[in-house]
């Protein structure tokens, strides 16, 4: 079992998806986890199963990043890991995106990692170091035609992410910053994804669909994010940790 006894973990988007996952198995291994999400009825109830904390958040609301944190260091004391998840993904491609769709998607996702990591390393310089996880995705690294603004801000994310860890690195501030690069995931996200280009419906025999198709599990991913926050990983830094069951690799 990795370290994360006793980290404390913030996790956006953290009320379905990847996010849950990410809680989840957090808290299984005894990480001290903050949930966050603008849905603030599930993502209270499902905070309070697990034993975690919740806080309502709008990841691209630049000022309550500032709020989240003071509360984070004066109920915790400290931030020893991030995992900036939040996000949405429209199904257009660049002749059906409209400029607000691409402005919401990256304000969600561009905005959202960049305010999420600029919390993070100031109050994890206060304890001596931490790690970052940004959720990035496959799409950053081949592109999807039917996902133009996800695609183009998960590239964005990747980038970022690497420009943080070296920054963090040169600056020696303990602070690692990885991303992860999820394939096709049983989310609601990716659901809803195989509904309207393929119209499959994964919820009617999703088990048998899933494995068929080559659809991974959430806790695939999030063992790859307790892996990140983990003090195994005190050398991994400035990576791009694709889990995709090989499905990128041409």
């Amino acid at each position: 079992m990795t370290s994360v006894q006793d980290k404390v973990v913030l996790i956006t988007g953290a009320a379905s998806g990847l996010g849950l996952a990410d809680a989840q198995v957090l808290s299984e291994q005894g990480a001290r986890v903050v949930m966050t999400d603008i849905d603030a009825v599930r993502g209270a109830d499902l905070a309070a199963q697990l034993g975690a904390t919740f806080l309502r958040q709008d990841v691209a609301d630049e000022g309550r990043w500032t709020e989240v944190m003071d509360i984070v260091k004066a109920e915790h004391g400290r931030l020893d890991g991030i995992v900036n998840n939040a996000g949405i993904a429209p199904i257009a491609d660049i002749e059906a995106t409209t400029t607000d769709m691409w402005r919401q998607t990256l304000a969600v996702h561009l905005d959202g990692t960049y305010f999420g990591c600029r919390a993070a390393i100031q109050l994890m310089k206060e304890s001596g170091g931490g790690s970052i996880v940004n959720m990035s995705s496959t799409a950053a690294l081949v592109g999807i035609p039917d996902y133009l603004a996800y695609s183009a801000a998960k590239g964005g994310i990747r980038a970022m992410t690497k420009a943080i860890a070296v920054h963090c690195r040169r600056a020696k501030l303990g602070i690692r910053c990885n991303s992860v690069h999820p394939g096709s995931i049983n989310t609601p996200m990716v659901q809803n994804a195989v509904k309207q280009l393929m119209d499959i419906d994964l919820d009617d025999n999703a088990e048998k669909k899933r494995k068929a198709m080559g659809i991974g599990e959430p806790r695939d991913v999030a063992h790859m994010v307790v892996y990140l926050l983990s003090d195994e990983s005190k050398h991994v830094n400035g990576a791009e940790m694709v889990v995709d069951n090989a499905d990128t690799v041409i």
